[in-house]
């Protein structure tokens, strides 16, 4: 299975070229499966089929609506179910569904559980995802969280769970129950399914952008938040190219600025990313008709067949990514390690780093991630760091205190 994450800058129409490149999968054969929190208005007719039962659109295309309040009045009831003891011994007054409301973030979660729930007979999953600023921090949200539960609780803490009376006692505090580390292990199992998803080599990621200033220095900004959590870009979809030949003086000025700007994006993108321009059709395409003017040539499907060739030996194995992030060896205990982290798009006035026990702390601009140090690194000081055309190089001195010696 292929998935295909969309997402894009607001308004620039990531979820009409999401349904576009799924029905274009389905008509070259492929059994394809579009998920979007509307996907009725694209198509141009109701869908209220859910991820595990979705609505069959037209041949080889189904598509299922994630409803983030459903799925967050789910997940509530069955948390509130499992710690039922708890509750009833304090007396507490559960919750019905029908008095339940959404709370903010619901709609990530809801996002991530469709993501898993995606698994199946398909061969290609189309997701339709929020904008690209709340997509970059949708798809680091699992590394993060499983961080966060490590932290928190630590596996090795439960091989202790025998002594966990005696501690209590010897503490005068009460000591985690065994719930609760079964519920983390449940919660790392079910995030790890997804952060393996996402780092997958079969998975995708496609941006939309209506060529203008305003989105090139959008993408700018955002190019390094990608980089910095991994999330390599396959094609970018510059949307609503205006067509090249008209006499109109007006829309010949629009395009000359939406000229400028595909010119600019080849040359940045290109060759890690592909472009496929999408035209404007002059109206808001709604209906299996539009959708299929859009993917001129069969492009867009054209792009996701080339990544799932790519990306096929590689997921018969199930295997992800290749980490971008590669450490230049040294050799001997004066050596200089050299830790090269691609970030294209950084600047270098908003970069910082910060080392903490085995971790580094990078932050570009509006994003931080907290990355672990690569073994050898870990016996390392930090002895410099530079930004050089879209790289950003730390170089590491081997501690001597650390560092094993040749004898």
């Amino acid at each position: 299975m292929r998935t295909v994450l969309v997402t894009g800058l607001g308004g620039a129409g990531r979820t009409t070229v999401a349904a576009a490149t799924a029905l274009a999968a389905a008509r070259r054969g492929s059994r394809a499966l579009f998920l979007s929190a509307e996907p009725g208005d694209v198509f141009a007719a109701p869908v209220t089929g859910r991820p595990d039962e979705p609505d069959r659109i037209t041949d080889g295309l189904w598509a299922a609506r994630i409803d983030s309040g459903a799925d967050f009045r789910a997940e509530f009831l069955a948390l509130q179910e499992r710690g039922a003891a708890g509750l009833d011994l304090l007396g507490a007054a559960r919750l019905e569904d029908e008095e339940l409301t959404e709370l903010p973030g619901s709609e990530q979660f809801a996002l991530l559980g469709a993501l898993k729930s995606a698994a199946g007979d398909w061969d290609v999953v189309v997701l339709d995802m929020p904008p690209l600023r709340e997509t970059i921090a949708l798809l680091a949200l699992p590394e993060q969280l499983r961080r966060y539960l490590r932290r928190l609780l630590p596996a090795e803490r439960q091989a202790a769970r025998a002594l966990r009376p005696m501690l209590a006692q010897l503490a005068g505090v009460p000591m985690p129950a065994q719930w609760l580390y079964e519920t983390t292990a449940r919660w790392d199992s079910e995030l790890a399914g997804v952060q393996a998803m996402i780092e997958s080599s079969g998975t995708t990621l496609r941006v939309v952008a209506e060529p203008g200033p305003a989105a090139a220095d959008a993408l700018r900004t955002a190019r390094a938040g990608l980089a910095l959590y991994g999330l390599p870009v396959e094609t970018l979809v510059p949307n609503r190219i205006l067509p090249r030949d008209s006499a109109d003086c007006w829309l010949a000025t629009l395009y000359a600025q939406q000229e400028k700007c595909l010119t600019d994006w080849y040359g940045e993108w290109t060759p890690k990313s592909s472009l496929r321009e999408v035209p404007h059709l002059g109206r808001d395409p709604r209906g299996l008709d539009d959708l299929a003017l859009l993917d001129t040539g069969d492009g867009l499907a054209e792009e996701a067949d080339k990544a799932g060739e790519a990306a096929a030996p590689h997921r018969d194995r199930g295997e992800r990514r290749d980490d971008p992030w590669r450490v230049a060896e040294g050799h001997g205990s004066d050596s200089v390690f050299v830790w090269e982290l691609p970030l294209p798009g950084a600047v270098k006035e908003e970069l910082a780093l910060v080392r903490r026990g085995d971790e580094l702390l990078v932050t570009a601009g509006a994003f931080r991630r907290i990355v672990p140090l690569p073994s050898a690194l870990r016996r390392c000081t930090v002895a410099g760091a530079g930004l050089t055309d879209g790289m950003l190089r730390v170089r590491f001195q081997p501690d001597p205190e650390l560092w094993p010696r040749a004898r």
